[in-house]
């Protein structure tokens, strides 16, 4: 059975100075401490792993030294690696910078940190674009739109994705004040930038019968997000299936129902392509592929669209793939992952353990992949 790898990261100094009246813990952690302030970061970091517990064999967590991550999930029993070591104890903004970029090239499907605006500020210099991440909120003060409404939010939300529920993917704002001039009575916040962060995925506003969601709807929404998005020059290779022939037909193309096409600067330049000349397209020129799942069975490759073969994938890129998919298809799947089977083991093996999702009008969900 394959883990799913998420990402730890803690501020021990988050929150510390909150207890003592400090308006916030930057720069005043020995202050705060001297004061009788207790570190509560790993106290709110283990509410939110609670509702892990029950997924711990489906789990494993890479992580930092010390109290960064590794001592807490050490206590709770959770299968874990860790990746770096402090540059100075407790931690330093420098070790958050480190660990997020650590965390990266292992290729972990979700950052979880715990901190305040100032963690979020040290997330957000150091994180890739894209980069799913979310906050347990452990600071004094929480002005960013990037942590979770409390602790156990936090955990219900990782294990709704973890099991496979339709979790969205948003822009959260990083904020944070100037605790220098708060602690004059001056409330100053500044924007630091954005991070993708996942937000529950509700269904779609209800249209037609009773709020069940509409294909046509959907398909409508997606080709206008398409249309506004073309990239100039680069090749969009949609395969088979309604739902990627529907998509086309919104947009006022024909493909084929059940073969491989290549769109180019908004028109068809290849129709219903074997993998030789799918292959020849793409390599060395700029690629978009655009998969669905087959309803109820959940296979993306390898099922149908032999077209995109292990080397196509390669010369595209997997970071370019894309999953178009409705809310109620996905349901189907009742939980279960994405499938893949290239004929390459090895391809495979190298699927990110989450996908984006196209679902809507720019709504993007994060989705498993089963291995």
């Amino acid at each position: 059975m394959s883990r799913f790898h998420l990402g730890l990261i803690i501020n021990p100094l988050a929150g510390l100075g909150g207890p003592a009246g400090l308006k916030g813990s930057d720069g005043v952690a020995e202050q705060a401490l001297a004061l009788g302030s207790q570190p509560l970061a790993a106290v709110r970091t283990r509410t939110a792993l609670e509702c892990l517990r029950t997924l711990r064999e489906r789990l494993e967590f890479l992580t930092f030294a010390g109290p960064m991550g590794a001592d807490l999930l050490a206590e709770m029993g959770f299968r874990y690696r860790v990746l770096g070591e402090l540059h100075e104890r407790p931690s330093s903004a420098a070790d958050t910078r480190k660990a997020v970029e650590l965390l990266q090239d292992a290729g972990v499907a979700l950052i979880l940190f715990a901190g305040g605006d100032g963690t979020a500020r040290d997330v957000c210099a150091a994180v890739r674009e894209g980069q799913p991440v979310l906050g347990i909120p452990a600071g004094v003060k929480i002005q960013s739109g990037v942590y979770a409404v409390s602790p156990r939010a936090a955990g219900e939300l990782t294990a709704r994705l973890i099991e496979g529920g339709l979790v969205r993917l948003a822009s959260g704002e990083v904020r944070d004040i100037d605790e220098h001039a708060l602690r004059e009575g001056k409330v100053t916040a500044r924007w630091y930038g954005e991070l993708t962060v996942p937000q529950e995925g509700g269904y779609m506003q209800q249209v037609k019968q009773g709020g069940v969601e509409s294909e046509e709807l959907v398909l409508s929404d997606l080709a206008d997000w398409l249309q506004a998005s073309w990239e100039a020059d680069v090749r969009y290779i949609f395969g088979p299936g309604s739902t990627l022939h529907g998509l086309a037909q919104n947009l006022g193309l024909e493909t084929t129902l059940l073969g491989v096409d290549v769109i180019e600067n908004g028109r068809v330049i290849a129709l219903d392509v074997t993998e030789a000349q799918l292959f020849a397209l793409v390599a060395g020129h700029p690629a978009r592929l655009l998969v669905t799942a087959i309803g109820g069975q959940g296979h993306i490759i390898g099922r149908g669209n032999q077209q995109i073969s292990p080397r196509v994938l390669r010369a595209v890129g997997l970071e370019h793939l894309r999953v178009v998919a409705t809310k109620r298809k996905l349901a189907t799947l009742s939980g279960r992952p994405l499938l893949v089977d290239s004929g390459d083991v090895q391809l495979d093996d190298a699927f990110p353990e989450v996908v984006r999702v196209w679902a809507g009008y720019k709504e993007e969900l994060l989705y498993p992949v089963g291995k």
